[in-house]
């Protein structure tokens, strides 16, 4: 078991650790002493897996269990689903000391932890992440949101959960595309701030040694949501590659999925900041490589043109600036304030 500590404005642990769900009861309840309800929010697929020994756990532990399903993908990252899970929580008379537990991935923890932040001014919330991608990176640092028409996650707060558990033995039952998404993120942080992860991956199978990876994917979070909680500096490094994942998702309609979007906008900027001279090494090349060993897109399928006019609703934008995380080299990035006029000579170089 590895226990890895968050202080932010909430200090909180993540418990990383195989078959952990059967104890998910006992670990939150020595945490939360006065909680009586439990709101459960799941998707339909998740809820079919882990749904019943999770609310069996939270059961023999003392709580009334009380479950949110919603069906599963990003289309329902909206507040048209999130809505009635607020008003549900109401009905109930849920109170600020009771808890929502987010069971699943990126988009349970995102509507379950913005619903958590609104509902009586924010009670709080425990992420139980079931996919690579929720487990390394979204369950971590209190980001949460909804998607707008206009584009992704543009409706949120911040609001940091109050205790993480991570069962990685739920990762063997990923299908290879759910768990090609998570590697995306996995290979970032690579890029970002760990060469000798990198370099472990590329000559690894990851699946193999999740129990070592997963620990250090979030050290590396940790440290960027401890420097800068509110994501208003160097925290920003964490969205090296997202920024143009976040049009393709959306110009896509979300059937290319995150993990994919995040893929093809790391290979992008690899390659648009060696070109524009703002990388001191084009490591384009072995980053592709990485990205195809575990399956993940590598081409833009829309153009620089196509893509800025989505990017123009980034949340990173200020003005008439968006802050781009650049690598420079393997292991270290350095946020790069660009014009957002230049925004699509910029990326024609890497996506035409």
């Amino acid at each position: 078991m590895s226990t890895i500590t968050v202080e932010a404005s909430k200090k909180y642990d993540i418990i990383v650790e195989e078959n952990l769900l059967p104890r998910a009861g006992e670990e939150i309840r020595a945490r939360f002493k006065k909680a009586n309800q439990i709101m459960l929010v799941t998707d339909d697929t998740v809820d079919g897996l882990y749904g019943g020994i999770v609310s069996e756990s939270l059961e023999k532990s003392g709580f009334t269990v009380h479950k949110y399903v919603f069906p599963h993908g990003e289309t329902s990252k909206t507040f048209a689903v999130m809505v009635p899970l607020v008003e549900k929580m109401a009905e109930l008379a849920l109170t600020r000391s009771d808890l929502i537990v987010a069971l699943g991935g990126g988009v349970t923890g995102d509507m379950a932890g913005f619903a958590a932040s609104i509902y009586l001014r924010g009670i709080d919330f425990v992420q139980i992440p079931t996919t690579l991608l929720a487990a390394v990176d979204s369950s971590v640092g209190g980001k949460t949101a909804v998607d707008l028409a206009a584009g992704k996650n543009l409706a949120g707060a911040f609001h940091q959960p109050a205790l993480v558990l991570c069962d990685y033995s739920t990762l063997f039952s990923l299908p290879e595309e759910e768990f090609s998404t998570g590697m995306a993120e996995v290979i970032k942080h690579g890029v970002l701030a760990d060469r000798e992860l990198f370099d472990f991956i590329a000559e690894n199978d990851a699946k193999a040694h999740l129990g070592d990876i997963i620990p250090t994917n979030l050290v590396i979070k940790r440290r960027h949501v401890m420097e800068d909680e509110f994501d208003v500096g160097l925290r920003q490094l964490l969205n090296l590659g997202h920024t143009l994942a976040h049009a393709v998702e959306k110009l896509s309609n979300y059937e290319i999925n995150h993990g994919n979007a995040v893929s093809i906008g790391l290979v992008a900027i690899c390659k648009a900041a060696y070109a524009y001279g703002l990388a001191e090494e084009d490591i384009t090349d072995r980053v592709v490589a990485v990205l195809k060993k575990y399956n993940l897109m590598t081409e833009c399928p829309f153009t620089a043109a196509e893509s800025v006019s989505v990017l123009l609703n980034d949340k990173k934008r200020s003005g008439q600036t968006i802050n781009l995380a650049i690598p420079k080299r393997i292991g270290e990035c350095y946020l790069y304030k660009m014009d957002v006029d230049k925004l699509e000579e910029f990326y024609r170089l890497a996506i035409g």
